[in-house]
C-alpha cells in the first residue's frame, strides 16, 4: 500500500484507525516484522494510539529531479 488519506470531516467516524488496523492485520498475515509510515504532523497522534512510534535512525533525504 502507498498512500492513504482520511478527509478530515470523516475521520469522527473511526475511519483513520480501522484503516490504521486493516493494514497493521496484513502486515502480521504476511508475517513481517515491522511497518514503517510516513505521517502527516496530524496523524502523528492516531500511530501512537497503534503502537507506532518515532525513530531518530530514520533519515530522510529530500531529491528534488
Amino acid at each position: 500500500m502507498q498512500c492513504v488519506y482520511v478527509v478530515p470531516g470523516e475521520r469522527d467516524g473511526g475511519l483513520g484507525g480501522r484503516l490504521i488496523g486493516a493494514v497493521l492485520d496484513l502486515a502480521h498475515g504476511y508475517g513481517l516484522d515491522r511497518v514503517t509510515v510516513r505521517s502527516s504532523d496530524r496523524a502523528v497522534r492516531a500511530y501512537a494510539r497503534h503502537g507506532f512510534g518515532t525513530s531518530p535512525r530514520l533519515l530522510p533525504a529530500g531529491l528534488t529531479p
